[in-house]
């Protein structure tokens, strides 16, 4: 069986019509086919590429679809994420820093290490190691905790930085229970310190449109932007603008949820103006935040209105932008998720599985680890014209 699962589709077919002792002549009668279509599958003449037809092959021969795409292939690791979302629960439930607990204990890591801590991890989570991230999560929280208790000044920062991190990761797998504490731990921290509240608040946009709570989400959001915008765009800093402009694209992602589409423009135009001064290339408070980003959020925002022409048109206006590739593969990957949605939601379950599957190729674990991303690989999956390309990546994550 293990040479089987090297051998092109195929052969597998012709293998496991052998198994069941039907002719080709037989095969094809049972499938509706002729015996020299048979013939040129077997060969690899002609090429399997719709779902429908492995499915009904599948049948005929009384096998898994897997079987004949390599079922070799491991599932996604679930247990691993389960264990490591509890260890990081673990670590927000520790309550160190009021209790006085870290005097007794290892000596907290020194500020300038702590920053350079939580900017690797914001590098890792930007290139959606996710698995990775999982497992740094919890000692970087108790770090910071340790710092910020031995350096409640100049440990803020890493701490508010270390608990928004963790919240996008939370959100990433689909916690919000736990993403809203981590959340509500980052406003905590940052209270006194307009930028660090921002900067925390992007988070909390995240939490609760996730959540559902799109008024809120929308009130909220629009209540920090005016915190930090400045009183004339001319007079703000391109980190004030890009807090202030992404917190105005969560902003109008809420109203799009919420079915105010006008809202959500004039909400998204007014980043776009901010973002025109920022420029590409920039992350200020790890947003990403420029004319490309904007541009992929009205993607964003046309699929939440249900208007999947008009995100199809602003995707590809986007990625021909320069300012596309500048973008981490998170990025780049969570917006092919929202396309691949278009264009399902377009009926075209073909282009849909496509950009899927380069999404997949862009970031594996936004795929992998991302319950919305699985759910989306599942409905594409079902479609009967779905490519094999796309069941493939089913089979080899245990989607389906």
């Amino acid at each position: 069986m293990d040479s089987v699962e090297l051998l092109p589709v195929g052969r597998r077919v012709a293998y496991w019509r052998g198994r069941r002792k039907l002719s080709q002549q037989m095969f094809a009668d049972r499938l509706g086919k002729s015996k020299s279509w048979v013939d040129k599958v077997e060969r690899g003449v002609r090429s399997l590429d719709r779902l429908s037809t492995l499915q009904e092959i599948a049948r005929v021969l009384r096998i898994d679809t897997a079987a004949l795409l390599g079922g070799n292939t491991a599932p996604a690791d679930a247990t691993h994420r389960a264990e490591g979302v509890d260890r990081i629960r673990a670590a927000l439930s520790r309550y160190e820093i009021p209790l006085g607990v870290p005097a007794g204990l290892r000596p907290a890591s020194p500020v300038e290490r702590m920053l350079r801590e939580v900017g690797h991890a914001w590098t890792t989570f930007q290139y959606a190691r996710y698995q990775q991230m999982i497992d740094m999560a919890p000692e970087l929280l108790i770090n910071a905790q340790r710092t910020y208790a031995r350096a409640p000044v100049t440990g803020r920062t890493p701490l508010v930085e270390a608990y928004r991190i963790t919240a996008a990761l939370l959100v990433k797998l689909g916690d919000a229970e736990l993403a809203w504490l981590a959340t509500d731990r980052a406003m905590l921290a940052a209270t006194g310190d307009r930028e660090l509240v921002t900067a925390a608040a992007v988070q909390l946009g995240q939490v609760l449109r996730m959540s559902g709570r799109t008024r809120e989400a929308k009130s909220v959001m629009l209540a920090a932007a005016y915190r930090i915008a400045p009183p004339e765009i001319e007079c703000g800093t391109p980190a004030e603008l890009s807090l202030c402009g992404t917190l105005l694209i969560q902003a109008a992602l809420a109203a799009a949820q919420h079915g105010n589409e006008p809202a959500a423009t004039d909400l998204i135009d007014e980043a776009a103006s901010m973002a025109e001064r920022v420029g590409d290339g920039r992350d200020h408070h790890h947003t990403g935040f420029g004319p490309t980003a904007v541009a992929l959020a009205r993607t964003a925002a046309a699929v939440e209105s249900g208007d999947a022409r008009a995100a199809i048109a602003w995707h590809e206006k986007a990625t021909r932008r320069p300012g596309w590739r500048w973008l981490p593969p998170e990025h780049r990957a969570a917006h092919l998720l929202d396309v691949a949605r278009a264009y399902l939601h377009a009926d075209d379950a073909t282009t849909a599985a496509r950009v899927l599957v380069e999404a997949e190729r862009t970031a594996p674990a936004e795929i992998r680890d991302r319950p919305v991303a699985r759910e989306l690989l599942a409905e594409i999956t079902r479609d009967p014209r779905a490519p094999t390309t796309v069941t493939q990546l089913a089979v080899s994550l245990g989607v389906g």
